[in-house]
């Protein structure tokens, strides 16, 4: 008679970065008395964002005599890793009088959705015409995580004045 269930060797539980590779490597059993199958059941449980979620394995081995036994495998995915911007507008300076432009940035995450902010501080110089702008771009990803990139404009006024009427001589 064979009353004994097949004993499991499962894969290791394991946690890894979403962006990273996720081994389903296979279960092995043993069983006292001949053959045996292995099935696996997966099922994927969401986390708090699209970069972070369970994956359950549970994997059954079966003997002919229909003796089994189940274990589970827990693989946990996580998101942890920042946007990376792909494109931040470059510093420069330009006279008051010039254009200003205000380029959006760009950014890419390894895991999901980005969503760019931009705070925009202005300092005063020396003079009505002189003052800086710094821009403070925010690429924040569906899990929370952040970076931050800045540009500087840098506005300056070295343009003398220019005469519109000067009284005659006489």
């Amino acid at each position: 008679v064979d009353t004994t269930a097949p004993v499991l060797t499962l894969p290791a539980d394991y946690t890894a970065e979403c962006s990273d590779d996720h081994p389903m490597d296979e279960a092995t059993a043993t069983d006292n008395c001949g053959d045996l199958s292995i099935s696996v059941e997966t099922s994927t449980i969401p986390g708090s964002c699209a970069g972070n979620y369970t994956i359950t394995r549970v994997f059954t081995a079966t003997d002919d005599c229909g003796n089994a036994s189940s274990a589970t495998q827990t693989i946990t995915i996580i998101d942890t890793t920042a946007p990376v911007f792909t494109d931040v507008p470059a510093d420069y300076t330009a006279e008051c009088s010039a254009d200003h432009p205000m380029a959006d940035a760009s950014a890419s995450d390894n895991c999901g959705e980005t969503s760019i902010s931009v705070e925009a501080t202005t300092t005063p110089g020396a003079c009505a015409g002189d003052y800086t702008i710094t821009r403070v771009f925010t690429a924040t990803d569906d899990c929370g995580n952040a970076s931050s990139a800045t540009q500087i404009i840098t506005i300056i006024d070295t343009t003398a004045p220019v005469f519109t009427e000067v009284p005659a001589d006489y």
